[in-house]
């Protein structure tokens, strides 16, 4: 297995419980996906952008993945809330679902994408 780490954004770029950045990921297949970042009790947290209730974007406007309160990840088509910690589903039609967890890496004043590939690299 190959890692390999992809540059998202600088660190000051994702404010505590502020708007989030997102970015686009490999497509699977005929469908375009994206995933996002945000910071959450001083902690960086990555997901891919898709509801866990049906395979829509959460952001009602760029960036805005939180509710009003600033404590939950909402899906702004159906109200799902997540806890941004593990974005487990805790209110809504996909209770107890979760959304797809990315690994992210905060190194040097930036936030990294770790991605992961089955190809061996040439020797």
């Amino acid at each position: 297995m190959v890692e390999t780490q992809r540059l998202i954004c600088a660190s000051a770029e994702v404010q505590e419980q502020g708007p989030g950045i997102g970015f686009p990921l490999p497509d699977e297949g005929k469908s375009r996906r994206s995933g996002f970042v945000v910071r959450y009790k001083g902690v960086i947290h990555g997901y891919v952008n898709r509801c866990a209730h049906v395979p829509v974007t959460l952001d009602w406007q760029e960036g805005d993945f939180f509710d009003l309160t600033r404590h939950y990840l909402i899906c702004s088509t159906h109200g799902a809330q997540y806890l941004p910690e593990t974005g487990r589903c805790v209110l809504g039609p996909c209770k107890g679902k979760s959304l797809q967890k990315l690994h992210m890496v905060e190194r040097g004043g930036n936030i990294f994408l770790i991605e992961s590939s089955t190809e061996e690299s040439p020797l």
